[in-house]
């Protein structure tokens, strides 16, 4: 996001105004100018301020109203004042936090990795709430079905046990083994050794190696726009850096493209934390733990 024109966004339900002043600070508000309501994001930046469309009125940096232009000899009192929010860039994207933060924006270390080649697939619109789709990403057992030939094969679906540790900070499910038809590029079938982590209710991480030295991580991170209505974002980290940026975005692309029918086919749209609510094999093992650890954690927004 360059400096000039701000940027409308929303976040649970709020919707907000982004822009960046003239040193590269990046700003994020309630999109709201107290005079008279209108949305700040239809004004217009100058260096270091945000100015209203509708009456002019100017803001600084920190959200304080410092010119009234109909009244230019007024000093503005401090009630004057936008609804400011920490945001902070990382990953080449804006985190913004509507309240105070308890940790700091997710891990991704591959991101920084010289062996690593790092791309943003995103963002994608999806009609359903972010715990559903963190737990669909969460999800092996449905590989041989919704992504028939590419990470999945129906001929090769049973999935062998695995271990899931839980603490406050993260969930993590380790050696998760799936069978995939030509994970390699060399035309036949292996299996392929995965590590799910759990980084905040609505961020995931995946790490998937072959035998050799080649490998890839994925952060799985979604906007909470609405309830029923989100915005997904992939970050992936690849060590095979013969494939372009855009060629690595269509094919995450086309694995998002596939399972937001049925995400969005779920029901109740909300996912349920109760867990007589549906039924459960061992192979959910790792929802199980993420439904358990919402709970916990009180999250409300998009659960049931």
């Amino acid at each position: 996001m360059a400096a000039g024109k701000p940027v409308a966004a929303r976040l649970l339900g709020e919707d907000l105004v982004l822009w960046r002043s003239k040193d590269g600070v990046i700003h994020a508000w309630r999109d709201l100018c107290i005079h008279r309501g209108a949305k700040l994001s239809l004004g217009k930046t100058s260096g270091e301020t945000l100015a209203c469309p509708y009456h002019g009125w100017v803001y600084d940096v920190e959200g304080h109203c410092i010119r009234f232009p109909a009244h230019p000899e007024q000093n503005p009192p401090a009630k004057a004042h936008a609804k400011v929010y920490q945001a902070r860039e990382r990953y080449n994207t804006i985190w913004v936090s509507l309240g105070q933060p308890e940790h700091d924006i997710p891990a991704f270390p591959e991101w920084d990795d010289a062996a690593f080649k790092a791309v943003v697939c995103g963002p994608y619109k999806v009609h359903a709430g972010g715990p559903r789709l963190i737990e669909n990403f969460l999800d092996v057992a449905h590989f041989p079905f919704v992504h028939e030939g590419s990470l999945g094969d129906p001929e090769h679906t049973a999935l062998s046990d695995y271990t899931v540790d839980v603490t406050p900070d993260e969930i993590v499910a380790n050696d998760i083994k799936v069978w995939q038809p030509d994970p390699l590029g060399v035309g036949y079938g292996a299996y392929m050794h995965y590590v799910y982590k759990v980084l905040r209710p609505l961020t995931a991480y995946l790490a998937k190696r072959d035998e050799g030295s080649s490998g890839l991580a994925l952060l799985f991170s979604i906007t909470p726009v609405e309830e029923d209505h989100s915005l997904a974002w992939t970050y992936e980290a690849t060590t095979t850096k013969e494939e372009s940026d855009e060629e690595i975005i269509k094919f995450q692309e086309s694995i998002l493209m596939e399972d937001i029918p049925v995400v969005e086919s779920q029901r109740p749209e909300l996912l349920p934390l109760d867990l007589q609510a549906e039924l459960h094999l061992r192979s959910d093992r790792l929802s199980i733990a993420y439904r358990r650890w919402l709970r916990e954690k009180g999250v409300t927004f998009g659960t049931a």
